[in-house]
């Protein structure tokens, strides 16, 4: 199954980010590859992926002996901000020049949606989906509509299990497949960016695009190495290490969340 989503950016349903972030041949890998640089090891989606509408937040004016395993973080109630205008510019600091700036839809013509991880004034930190991974950004407020989400993820990736919190609540718990240890899944505070529905085998009928990046490879697929939430033609593989660091769960579990989750929700990998 192929394990990255080179998901062409240029028509995708959105929503649901970055891009959704984060498998070798059609049968085992996952690094969702979002239509950027060479490619490496194995096909991505094509470009006749389509983002997908999501649902609207609510509305608001493997460890090992070296490596334990970190808290479960799941807030409660998150602030997301999606941009109003045809781009945003993004500074390194509150009130500081623009570094960078950002088209609004996204390459894959999902709209641009940021999670909120602090406020100064007017402006908002907010997680970028770029390398390298915990980038984050300074925009204005007056750029964004801001809203709440209530869910959050978690991945862990010692038990290969995705759990959904809803107002800091365990609420579900899926087997998943997640990165081998030559590719491991990487781990730490992340966002979903965009949703897609890939239109070639492997990826299943749904795809998350997170802001997290492979360790591991720089590009694959055609994409940068960008980590996904996604479904899978070979669900015999769910709850091993079988992925290039993708997530990769059962098509009925995917098309729950993704029927479910604002673009914005926070996801924890650990």
């Amino acid at each position: 199954m192929p394990d990255t989503i080179n998901v062409p950016r240029r028509r995708t349903i959105l929503i649901v980010a970055a891009a959704v972030v984060v498998c070798a041949a059609i049968v085992v890998a996952c690094v969702v590859i979002f239509g950027r640089g060479p490619a490496v090891a194995e096909p991505a989606p094509t470009s006749s992926s389509t983002p997908v509408a999501t649902p609207d937040p609510t509305p608001t004016p493997t460890p090992t002996a070296e490596e334990p395993v970190a808290d479960v973080h799941a807030p409660a109630e998150s602030t997301v901000a999606a941009v109003i205008g045809a781009e945003i510019a993004v500074s390194a600091e509150p009130g500081g020049a623009a570094t960078q700036s950002l088209p609004n839809p996204q390459s894959s013509g999902a709209p641009l949606v940021f999670l909120v991880t602090a406020q100064e004034g007017d402006w908002l930190q907010v997680q970028l989906a770029q390398r390298p991974n915990g980038s984050l950004g300074w925009i204005h407020s007056e750029a964004v509509q801001l809203s709440t989400t209530s869910y959050a993820l978690v991945v862990t990736t010692s038990t290969n299990t995705l759990d959904l919190y809803e107002g800091g609540e365990l609420r579900q718990s899926y087997p998943v497949a997640t990165g081998t240890g030559g590719t491991p899944t990487p781990k730490g505070q992340f966002a979903i960016t965009e949703l897609l529905a890939p239109t070639n085998s492997g990826y299943g009928p749904y795809a998350y695009g997170t802001t997290a990046f492979s360790d591991a490879l720089n590009s694959y697929g055609g994409g940068p190495g960008q980590i996904g939430l996604h479904g899978t033609d070979d669900e015999a593989s769910i709850g091993s290490d079988a992925s290039h660091g993708c997530v990769r769960l059962a098509n009925a579990d995917i098309t729950a969340l993704a029927q479910l989750l604002p673009l914005g929700t926070p996801l924890q990998v650990r």
